[in-house]
């Protein structure tokens, strides 16, 4: 999500590293479900989120933006059905795809300025985290369709790596877990809406 598009809806812009084509940063997840709402219903689109007080639930039938669950980030990070199993969203070559610390300068970069991954996706490994729908949880052992995260928790999933981290935390797999308030200079996210 790019400060400009942020900018255009929440007539703020939170980032440390400011540009418009730089990723928004700086936002907690109750923000960015504030943010999905406000621009579904700018485009006259189904709010996919319900909000009462502090409790979030969320329509996956609703055709406006929402969150990826953290199945659908892994899914699009990995390349799709195209995946060809690489460590990064992209390449097994880190400097191809991702701004990170041994690369970035100190900085967030101007967004889909580095190689995509087989579905034509930018900035999955690196730049800034990205927040997902999910609560924390353990992963079942038993094979799914379609997972979602725990219905309740305490922490909120972000995945993808930063500018300010290693190549480790940019690898698909690796997952992290913060309060939802929580807000920081590599931390994003990214939206998606549902097929219908």
């Amino acid at each position: 999500m790019t400060q400009g598009l942020w900018k255009s809806v929440m007539n703020n812009n939170p980032s440390q590293f400011v540009g418009d084509n730089r990723p928004v940063e700086i936002v907690g997840w109750n923000d960015v479900i504030e943010f999905c709402n406000k621009l579904s219903e700018r485009e006259g689109l189904q709010k996919a989120y319900l909000i009462s007080g502090s409790s979030v639930t969320c329509d996956f039938n609703a055709n406006g933006y929402r969150l990826p669950t953290e199945a659908e980030w892994e899914y699009a990070a990995r390349g799709g059905n195209k995946s060809s199993g690489l460590n990064h969203s992209g390449s097994n070559e880190i400097d191809k795809v991702a701004w990170f610390w041994d690369n970035s300068g100190s900085a967030t970069h101007d967004v889909a300025t580095k190689q995509p991954n087989e579905l034509g996706i930018y900035d999955m490994s690196g730049n800034v985290w990205e927040w997902c729908w999910d609560w924390y949880g353990d992963y079942t052992s038993s094979s799914q369709t379609d997972p979602r995260g725990p219905s309740t928790g305490s922490l909120r999933v972000f995945r993808g790596g930063t500018w300010s981290g290693s190549a480790w935390f940019c690898r698909v797999a690796f997952r992290f877990f913060p309060d939802p308030g929580h807000r920081g200079s590599d931390l994003g996210f990214r939206i998606v809406r549902t097929k219908k």
